[in-house]
């Protein structure tokens, strides 16, 4: 199988770094393309180009061989009319040396032929794959940005914090990898712990008053997750229920 992943970026060349260690004789990768590349001479294309960019390239690959995506939120309909599949590593890479074994991809394919080769590819990078149909990839990507961009902005925000008491950044990062392992292994509700699980509102409203003088901007963020944990401690409460 002869592979040319077209992109410049982090997530072309993980992947070139990959797959260029797996197996021998399962595939050869042709050089990274660029803007332009039309696929010549390749069993399939693989396009690792931002989301509004996907369409275009796709336009510019010539008929023949199979075309894919990496994005998590974009249809296969941005590929037409080219047999089509998707590859999203549900991971975050930061460069070629990403590693991708033990994660988990979503893949999706318009023919059992192209999806066989998005688990193919997944299989060979090490990752679990599960297929998302493209009626459910915004609420599959939504769930991704929450569970990892959305983590690191309130990280951000309680390491802000935390700055206004000359509290490091360091001295939180054990309290968030337990809460992650916790959450983890237990879920959302058996790991909950502080004062609103507790039901201590008087604590909260020392922590309010104290992001009110300290961060104001911020006061509104707190509030939502206040609100938010408060539904999640309810829950909680009610699985202890006999």
């Amino acid at each position: 199988m002869r592979i040319q992943i077209v992109g410049r970026g982090r997530m072309a060349t993980a992947l070139e770094a990959a797959l260029a260690g797996g197996p021998a004789g399962e595939v050869e990768l042709l050089p990274l393309g660029g803007r332009g590349t039309d696929g010549a001479g390749s069993d399939a294309v693989l396009l690792a180009v931002p989301d509004a960019e996907i369409a275009k390239a796709a336009r510019g690959i010539r008929p023949g061989p199979l075309v894919g995506h990496c994005s998590g939120a974009t249809g296969l309909d941005a590929l037409a009319p080219h047999e089509a599949f998707s590859l999203h590593p549900l991971l975050t890479v930061v460069g070629p040396g990403a590693r991708f074994e033990g994660a988990s991809a979503a893949v999706d394919g318009t023919t059992p032929r192209s999806l066989a080769l998005a688990e193919r590819l997944a299989e060979l990078l090490g990752l679990e794959a599960f297929r998302v149909a493209g009626r459910d990839r915004a609420a599959y990507h939504a769930a991704a940005s929450i569970a990892s961009n959305f983590l690191v902005t309130v990280e951000g925000f309680a390491a802000d914090l935390a700055g206004t008491a000359g509290v490091p950044r360091r001295a939180l990062v054990p309290l968030v990898r337990a809460a992650v392992q916790n959450w983890a292994e237990l879920g959302a509700a058996d790991a909950l712990t502080g004062p609103v699980a507790r039901g201590d509102a008087a604590t909260v409203q020392r922590q309010r008053d104290a992001v009110r003088e300290r961060m104001p901007e911020r006061l509104a963020l707190f509030d939502a997750l206040v609100s938010a944990t408060e539904d999640l401690a309810a829950l909680a409460a009610t699985k202890e229920e006999p």
